[in-house]
C-alpha cells in the first residue's frame, strides 16, 4: 500500500532541518523500495516540511518508517500525517 506522509517544519526549524539533512537523505537512499517519491515542501523557496510517498505492508510500517526518520528524531516536525494514498497518474 502507498502512504503519504506529509510532516510540517516547527516554525524557525531551518537550522535542525540542515543539521540532519545528510541524515535524512541516507535515511531514504537506505530505505530501498519502501520510499517510493520523497521531497521537501517548500514556503517562499525555503524548506518547510516533508511529502514522502511510502511502499509499505500496512499503516504500523508506515508509522515506523516515520518514528525512525532522523528528522523525527530531531524533534523537527511540528506535525506529520500518514494518509494511504492511491496513484493515478504519473
Amino acid at each position: 500500500m502507498l502512504v503519504a506522509l506529509i510532516a510540517r517544519d516547527n516554525p524557525g526549524a531551518l537550522d535542525t532541518r540542515m543539521e540532519n539533512r545528510p541524515a535524512h537523505v541516507d535515511y531514504l537512499k537506505s530505505s530501498g523500495d519502501t520510499v517510493f517519491q520523497a521531497g521537501p515542501l517548500l514556503i517562499d523557496g525555503n524548506m518547510a516540511g516533508s511529502l514522502i510517498v511510502l511502499n509499505v505492508d500496512n499503516m504500523g510500517a508506515a508509522q515506523a518508517w516515520a518514528d525512525n526518520d532522523p528528522y523525527a528524531k530531531a524533534g523537527l516536525f511540528a506535525s506529520v500525517e500518514l494518509i494511504e494514498w492511491n496513484k493515478v497518474i504519473g
